[in-house]
């Protein structure tokens, strides 16, 4: 995986630093303002859900542009990467939309774009190998979970 974890592992810690950025001020001050429905985890849940999804983007990513390299297909392996990057800019915008910006019905419609970007990531990556898009799965299944718990504390606080 040499250059590809390097490259999978930087960007996707990347777009963690800056989501994170965003985020721990308005969880500790804002956050616990707003009404959330009863589904919603407590706040220690989040940061373990994500290191771990982090984890499996970065590594599954790798594995699935070098198989796309090693099977020459250099075209498959640069748009996996693009739609990486793509996914990745939702992935920390949303923590500005909804943390910094509170733009609770902005950063819903940016959590949907994420989910259907993330399917997308693990459809590609199931492209280059079916275990890579079964071990992407938990990233699109979250991310739609985060969909509707943004949509519904939207809703709650409007």
């Amino acid at each position: 995986m040499g250059k590809s974890i390097i490259a999978t592992s930087l960007t996707t810690a990347a777009a963690a630093v800056v989501g994170s950025v965003a985020t721990r001020q308005g969880v500790e001050t804002w956050y616990p303002t707003l009404r959330k429905p009863r589904y919603v985890p407590p706040n220690a849940v989040f940061p373990v859900a994500w290191t771990a999804l982090y984890a499996d983007i970065a590594v599954t990513s790798a594995a699935a542009i070098e198989k796309f390299r090693a099977a020459g297909d250099d075209d498959k392996a640069r748009a996996y990467s693009a739609a990486l990057g793509a996914n990745l800019v939702l992935n920390a915008s949303w923590s500005w939309l909804f943390f910094k910006s509170h733009r609770l019905g902005t950063s819903a419609v940016v959590a949907g774009a994420l989910a259907v970007s993330s399917a997308d990531l693990a459809r590609r990556a199931a492209a280059a190998d079916p275990k890579y898009g079964a071990a992407l799965a938990p990233y699109p299944l979250w991310c739609s979970f985060a969909t509707l718990m943004s949509t519904d504390i939207w809703r709650l606080n409007r």
